[in-house]
């Protein structure tokens, strides 16, 4: 489905190019090439260095933004499990319910399913993604157009994969949960021949759930080779697959503007009906060549084959009189996607000033076909919602699923193809003042085919995102920042699923992030950090009053100061800690809100902590807190979800030297709470107190 005019261009990239192995972060070899161990010797929960933010090897205290980094060590610790558990450890991050069939997320107030990278390439399928492959998860804050082209208005995420390096070992974790769900995964690595090595990392997880009728399973398979062509050449190549097959939840109603009581475990939906299909075949290959010590030539490419189906039932209503409205639909994916980049860094000295360059091109092109059919309770398709007792709500009619000419009914075919060219200046004068000046050109453009309709749309966009940023260290230990920068998305949806007469011809929504910040290193190996910011999106569609035409006049705005302490205090403790203060409202009235309106999941405060203290090389102890304050469920602001907190605890003992047990408990006062929502009456509940036992081996 791609043009042959691409395929020069990918070969181009796999032999002419480079790339650290896929790998966006400028670790150390020993940190990517040793698996986790859980007593003795341990990894850090901070990082130092990444090449995510700006496409070179940088130091964190030098990114004029900010950056989280959840490490492997951290996510094995507080046995994370999935994209939700990792982004509650980052300050300003708040996870949604993505409809019980995806990860969503918002970043800074700005909701998106399609701002998620892996190893720096676009990664904007809508599924759930899995933690058994990763190194580590990077979460950049604010616009980020210039490096990664459209989107990232709020920020994105970036996984860093497991790589091949050489190493020869064997290792491997099986889990059981008291709610019966358990997995099994496997990190092998040996070197082959001279130069050339190879790794596999392996998942197999079942999921069962306090919920009624929740359960499925996921299958991953990642091999990966390595392979060092001479001193100055490196290609990594990468195949994943992935399987996802699980009930659809999509949680349960209001009564009354709050969350319906006494249901934290009661599905709402047909467990027949509710079922998600996903499978992906994913293939990467990366370069790196080294000119000389100041030149270097990356690349990276991916092609991903990626095939979803699900159905639904859902409640469609509050509760009212003892009853609530159940509709259903079902929609499916079929898209192929190839990404390629090239980036060229060269560093040269004028003077007193040292400049770090950065020159590139990428590509990127989306076959989808999305369709979406309306669930109806009667062969003859007239009855799309149904009221049923509330103790009978996954006691459902017969659903059958057709086109409805009036009704969210969808069949699509959709082409993506985005060409962008950047330069980048980092500019050290000195040993106190750093400079950081980028540019990005994109041309965008789609091509919609409804098929029901039988219409062809395009739109075609071509915009400039800049980014500026000024670093000041007045001691090694100590940096500040303050930075710019823009960002755009064509009026089409993240996904870019649907488009009409209206928004083919209307400007994309920006972005423009102003932001102040410090980056401080009290402790070797323990890092603060403080960030202020003013995120402002425009060019929202609104309804003009008097013509009732559709013009770009709504507004947004998001406003925060987040903080984090992450590293190691001694030897034996180590600490990560958030905390974020934020208010997104609509600041002037848009098609969906009026001026005044908080932006949904949102809450005005949140904080997380998590300590491991080493008692000693046979024992560990850990302990966990996450709060989050009220927030709405829809921009209607007629549903809160009220807040929570919630605490976690964890045992590690090492049993031999090879073989470690982890214990951990999650909501151990057993608490009832809400921990996403998805409109008013799709609202997620946490779950009760948990414990999971995790057997690690090491060979």
């Amino acid at each position: 489905m791609f043009h042959l005019s691409i395929v020069p261009l990918l070969a181009g990239s796999a032999l002419a190019s480079p790339a650290l192995a896929g790998d966006d972060a400028a670790v150390t070899m020993a940190e990517l090439q040793d698996p986790i161990v859980v007593v003795g010797e341990r990894g850090s929960y901070d990082a130092k260095d990444t090449r995510t933010a700006t496409k070179t090897d940088t130091p964190l205290k030098d990114v004029p933004q900010a950056v989280s980094v959840v490490t492997a060590q951290q996510i094995a610790d507080q046995g994370m499990k999935s994209m939700g558990d990792v982004l509650r450890a980052v300050p300003g991050a708040t996870v949604a319910s993505g409809e019980g069939h995806r990860d969503q997320i918002l970043l800074r107030g700005q909701n998106t399913t399609a701002d998620f990278f892996v190893d720096g390439i676009r990664d904007d399928i809508q599924y759930y993604r899995s933690l058994y492959n990763l190194d580590r998860v990077e979460v950049l804050k604010g616009p980020n157009a210039m490096v990664f082209g459209r989107g990232g208005g709020g920020g994105i995420v970036n996984r860093v994969t497991k790589k091949a390096r050489g190493s020869r070992f064997a290792a491997g974790s099986l889990s059981v949960d008291t709610h019966g769900a358990w997995g099994v995964d496997a990190d092998l690595s040996a070197p082959i021949a001279s130069g050339l090595s190879g790794r596999l990392n392996a998942a197999y997880e079942e999921f069962d759930s306090f919920r009624d009728h929740v359960d499925g399973h996921r299958i991953g398979i990642n091999p990966t080779i390595g392979w060092d062509i001479g001193d100055a050449t490196r290609v990594d190549l990468s195949y994943e697959y992935s399987r996802d097959r699980r009930v659809v939840d999509r949680g349960i109603p209001s009564q009354d503007g709050r969350p319906l009581s006494h249901a934290q475990d009661q599905f709402f939906g047909d467990p027949d009906v509710n079922r998600l299909r996903f499978d992906a075949h994913v293939f990467d290959i990366a370069t790196e060549h080294i000119f000389s010590d100041r030149l270097r030539w990356t690349a990276k490419a991916r092609y991903g084959d990626y095939d979803k189906h699900y159905r639904n039932a859902m409640a469609a209503t509050a509760v009212s009189g003892g009853t609530v409205g159940i509709e259903a639909y079902q929609s499916g994916t079929k898209r192929e996607a190839f990404f390629v980049q090239n980036d060229l860094v060269g560093e040269i000295a004028t003077g007193p000033v040292v400049h770090t360059l950065l020159a590139g091109v990428d590509f990127g092109s989306q076959d989808t076909f999305s369709d979406r059919q309306q669930g109806f309770f009667d062969a003859a398709g007239t009855i799309q919602r149904i009221f049923v007792p509330v103790d009978e709500t996954d006691e459902l009619p017969p659903i059958f699923f057709r086109d409805s000419p009036v009704r969210r009914a969808t069949a699509a075919d959709t082409d993506a193809t985005a060409w962008g060219i950047y330069v980048q200046d980092q500019a050290k004068i000195g040993h106190h003042v750093e400079l950081i000046a980028g540019l990005r050109r994109d041309w965008f453009k789609l091509r919609y085919d409804d098929r029901l309709s039988a219409t062809e749309l395009t739109r075609k966009d071509a915009l400039w995102s800049p980014r500026l940023g000024l670093v000041l260290k007045p001691t090694q230990t100590l940096s500040l920042y303050g930075s710019w920068s823009k960002s755009f998305l064509p009026q089409s949806g993240d996904q870019f699923s649907s488009l009409s007469a209206t928004t083919a011809s209307l400007e994309p929504e920006k972005f423009l992030n102003r932001e102040i910040g410090l980056k401080w290193q009290p402790l070797a190996g323990f890092d603060v950090t403080l960030a202020g910011y003013i995120l402002d999106r425009t060019n929202t569609r609104a309804t003009d009053p008097i013509s009732g035409d559709t013009v770009l006049t709504g507004k947004q705005r998001s406003m925060g100061i987040e903080a984090s302490a992450t590293g190691k205090l001694t030897n034996r403790l180590s600490l990560a800690a958030t905390v974020a203060l934020q208010e997104a409202r609509i600041t002037r009235t848009t098609a969906s809100a009026p001026e005044g309106r908080d932006v949904p999941s949102v809450p005005k405060f949140t904080t997380s902590l998590w300590g491991r203290y080493d008692v000693n090389d046979r024992l560990g102890l850990g302990l966990g807190l996450y709060h989050q304050s009220k927030m709405f469920a829809s921009i209607s602001n007629a549903v809160v979800s009220p807040g929570y907190t919630r605490v976690d605890a964890a045992a590690f003992v090492g049993l031999t030297e090879s073989l470690a047990l982890q214990l951990n408990v999650e909501n151990v006062l057993d608490k009832n709470y809400v921990g996403m929502v998805h409109t008013d009456n799709n609202l997620t509940p946490g779950a009760p107190r948990t414990a999971r036992a995790t057997l690690r081996v090491k060979l």
